[in-house]
């Protein structure tokens, strides 16, 4: 207990500078320079402007001080601290996955009905303001904003365009390359087109509510590992204390904080396997550069440098929509 005295007083007084900085942070605020690209501290700042993360970072604090204090463990309360901030990156994701399984059961009610506006020799410019009026709440404003846009008169690849960064989805990216094909060759059969896109993307909402509900069983129970690990541990400490005194030493610190990484590295490897794997966009976004992957299929196929690759990528983009898809 007195071999750690220095070390918990130490980190005491780190803890509360940091608290004094965020605070003047926070009164003082951050100059944001639009021409440059948003870094990592330009991140964080943002990101503590967000009431729901400054609550949850306030709350892992309060967890950090409270077990400092009765435990005297500053590994202990770091790792609970940042249990408590990180918990819903670690172990949360299912609000997410809700979100866009409903926005895709949105995006398929309006492919339906502009389908069949469309079927009822409608043009593209008059069956899509038409088909906003009874959209889905959840993508409706981005219909609004695609129909004022219209209705100004703008060019109708460049709207669908923004409309595509707007609902960010690779499904609504295929219906939206459609109606970019169909502005641009003005074909007849769009009505099939996006009858044959709807039926998929039923089936696909299908495979990702299946796959979401797997996947909230597997975040369950890492959630009562975790609660049940950290309720022993705590058990143990209130209540067995010449179990845990090995850990008042500096060497005992050195092998919990051991036991709490390997826990740490476990937890990682869940997440992992709880979510899937990030899909790219179809159509790429405004002011969007072109992906690895993208430049070296133009170098492989073209035979130019990867720089001049880059600039043809990106001078292709705002010109042709459809040349910038993935």
């Amino acid at each position: 207990m007195v071999e750690t005295g220095g070390l918990v007083g130490a980190v005491i007084c780190a803890v509360m500078g940091v608290g004094v900085l965020l605070v003047i942070t926070g009164i003082r605020g951050v100059p944001v320079d639009a021409s440059r690209p948003e870094g990592r501290v330009r991140r964080g700042v943002r990101a503590l402007s967000d009431p729901v993360f400054s609550g949850r970072l306030g709350a892992g604090v309060i967890t950090a001080g409270a077990v400092l204090v009765l435990t005297h463990w500053p590994v202990a309360a770091a790792g609970l601290g940042a249990l408590v901030i990180t918990w819903p990156r670690l172990f949360g994701g299912t609000r997410t996955e809700q979100t866009q399984i409903h926005r895709l059961e949105a995006l398929v009610i309006w492919t339906e009905s502009l389908r069949d506006t469309i079927a009822a020799h409608a043009s593209l410019e008059r069956a899509i303001p038409a088909s906003t009026q009874h959209a889905p709440e959840l993508i409706r404003p981005a219909l609004i904003r695609l129909a004022g846009q219209i209705s100004v008169r703008a060019p109708l690849d460049r709207a669908l365009l923004m409309l595509a960064a707007d609902l960010d989805d690779p499904s609504a990216d295929l219906v939206i390359a459609a109606l970019i094909l169909n502005v641009r060759r003005r074909g007849d059969r769009l009505a099939v087109v996006l009858g044959g896109l709807a039926t998929a993307a039923r089936e696909e909402l299908d495979v990702r509510r299946t796959i979401s509900a797997g996947r909230a069983g597997l975040r369950r129970g890492v959630q009562i590992i975790i609660v049940l690990t950290v309720a022993f541990g705590l058990y143990l400490t209130v209540f067995s204390r010449d179990y845990m005194r090995p850990y008042d030493s500096p060497g005992g610190q050195v092998a919990l904080a051991v036991v709490l990484g390997m826990f740490a590295a476990g937890f990682a490897w869940m997440r992992q396997l709880s979510e899937g794997p990030t899909v790219q966009p179809f159509l790429a976004r405004p002011g969007q550069g072109p992906s690895d992957q993208d430049v070296q299929v133009i170098t492989t196929l073209t035979g130019v440098s990867e720089h001049r690759a880059r600039q043809l990528s990106t001078t292709s983009t705002p010109s042709d929509p459809i040349g910038g898809a993935r």
